[in-house]
């Protein structure tokens, strides 16, 4: 008997909430390298908590808090806090550097920023300090920052104390002045459709959005993502992909949260941890984009780790190869699937079931979610194409987000009259009704999951002395699927050299942005109108890299 499955309205909370009543001493969130446990009905007490915390300084329904930080073990607190009063949680990019931080700052009318200390090469608070210099010499609760006057708070996620900031334990006292009379009215306030979570994405064209995701968005797309795995209350997701990007907010921590499983969480991936992890809590699903399980694989101690237990799990981020697909299958024993789809659908469009055979999980990228229409369109005349004839992959449905904050143009852009999402990407369905990714219509680079628009760099390395023109476009690669190439045109006389060029974007972007290969030229290839055809741009420095006997790995 086939299983009949339908859309929830249920918010964030209701479902924290459910597991909590219904489970309560099941454990919901590992991190089994502290050994650093919490039950369903913990982590729901520690939520409200800390949402009257927030309540405290500020936060109230719409509300923008920013989450900057690795999947430290307060990342998820503060998303479900902000979810059950209605606030919005705004993902930061771990890489991110000030420039960047500045531009999402501003665009997204973040009121309270939550961080951590930062990442190896960078630390958050230096960049935050540098950014709201005022946080230093101001009273909490009253600072104040001429060039972004939104900001109200900055939080640290832990228990150093930092001037001008407050911690989480302190967040936790204020919320005890915090009456649940109040916390309860806000609650009831929230309702399935209403934003809570904007994730920034790079779109077609411009600057990075903010891309409005509501809790039936993103909790339905969870629970379909799972149900395609066969997911139960019994399996152990481990999950070492960014919470801050949908495949580690979504397509996990969704999952987890509405079949009431476990999440066992790798702070900042390792593949040893990884390993391990799985190997201590018998995890039975495993997620990655494909970097992540080369690394997991050839990792010189994987013999020594029973990873039996591993039944399911999604390969994606970008393009997944074959052979690949077939030694995690036969090496760590996942029945892998793979999901197609950008963040502005929630992110699944498209997923592979674990039922599927295994030329079709590791030769397509599956099937439509359910209440989810997938249509190839003729990007030129908008006519809808049959089976076999490339177009643009489109959708409408549940997933199609609320659209860009602040910005009707690029939504409209992006969602046509009719409500279908065009994704920028070229596909085809095949006769038995599953869709392959054959290309891209847009200029955006996917390097090891992360979307790179080649605007911003190329917006970025104009303002570097001796560069007359510049033209960003991706070079594949065997280990991230592309890498990121800048195309300079020097200004006569001007002399400069690839490491020069890399030495100005170090510390002021984020590391995979930086031009992996730096190529000087002296034309670019036109069409006959003039505009360059940047597609060209990649067998343009193929060839290049090819004379100059360097190897494209």
């Amino acid at each position: 008997m086939t299983k009949q499955i339908e859309l929830s309205d249920r918010t964030l909370g209701d479902w924290l909430e459910y597991w909590a009543e219904t489970t309560p001493d099941k454990e919901y969130i590992v991190y089994s390298d502290r050994n650093l446990r919490f039950t369903w009905k913990q982590f729901n007490e520690r939520v409200d908590d800390m949402a009257k915390g927030l309540i405290s300084i500020g936060v109230t329904n719409g509300t923008h808090v920013g989450i900057w930080a690795t999947n430290v073990p307060d990342w998820l607190t503060f998303l479900f806090a902000a979810a059950k009063i209605g606030a919005v949680a705004v993902t930061v990019n771990t890489s991110y550097k000030q420039t960047e931080l500045e531009y999402l700052m501003k665009d997204s009318d973040i009121h309270t920023l939550c961080i951590t200390e930062g990442v190896f090469d960078g630390s958050y608070v230096d960049m935050v300090y540098s950014m709201l210099p005022e946080l230093k010499t101001s009273q909490r609760g009253y600072f104040a920052n001429e060039k972004f006057p939104q900001v109200k708070n900055v939080v640290f996620i832990g228990q150093e104390k930092y001037r001008g900031m407050y911690n989480t334990a302190e967040l936790l006292l204020l919320g005890q002045n915090v009456a649940d009379e109040r916390f309860n009215t806000m609650k009831t306030k929230v309702k399935c459709h209403d934003t809570v979570n904007m994730q920034y994405t790079s779109g077609t064209t411009g600057f990075p959005k903010g891309v409005m995701l509501s809790h039936h968005n993103i909790a339905n797309n969870g629970f379909l993502t799972g149900e395609h795995m066969h997911f139960t209350a019994d399996d152990k997701l481990c999950v070492c992909v960014p919470l801050f990007h949908c495949f580690g907010v979504v397509l996990a921590t969704m999952n987890v949260l509405t079949h009431g499983c476990t999440q066992v969480m790798v702070e900042r991936f390792d593949p040893l941890v990884v390993l391990a992890s799985i190997h201590k809590e018998r995890c039975t699903a495993l997620y990655g984009v494909p970097t992540m399980f080369i690394a997991e694989l050839s990792h010189p101690m994987f013999d020594m780790f029973d990873l039996t237990c591993l039944r399911t799990g999604i390969m994606a981020g970008s393009l997944c190869p074959i052979e690949l697909m077939r030694k995690v299958n036969e090496k760590m024993f996942i029945e892998i699937t793979s999901v197609y789809g950008l963040t502005e659908s929630s992110p699944g469009m498209t997923h592979t079931r674990i039922d599927d055979p295994f030329d079709v999980r590791c030769t397509t990228v599956g099937r439509p979610f359910e209440f989810t229409e997938v249509a190839v369109i003729d990007p030129e005349t908008g006519e809808h194409l049959p089976d076999d004839v490339q177009g643009e992959l489109c959708c409408r449905g549940y997933n199609v987000m609320k659209g860009y904050y602040k910005n009707q143009e690029a939504t409209e852009e992006v969602i046509d009259k009719d409500g279908f999402l065009h994704s920028g990407d070229l596909g085809k369905r095949d006769a038995n009704g599953n869709y392959l990714v054959t290309g891209r219509i847009k200029d955006m680079i996917i390097r090891g999951g992360e979307n790179i628009y080649p605007r911003e760099i190329e917006e970025f390395l104009y303002h570097l002395e001796g560069v007359k023109d510049v033209q960003v476009a991706g070079i594949p690669s065997e280990k991230y699927g592309e890498e990121v190439g800048a195309f300079i045109i020097l200004h006569d006389g001007a002399t400069l050299t690839e490491e020069e060029v890399r030495e100005y974007c170090r510390g002021k972007i984020a590391r995979h942005k930086i031009p992996r290969y730096v190529l000087f030229v002296t034309e670019y290839p036109l069409t006959g109108s003039g505009k360059i055809q940047k597609f060209k741009l990649k067998d343009v420095g193929l060839n290049m890299l090819k004379d100059k006997g360097i190897e494209v790995i």
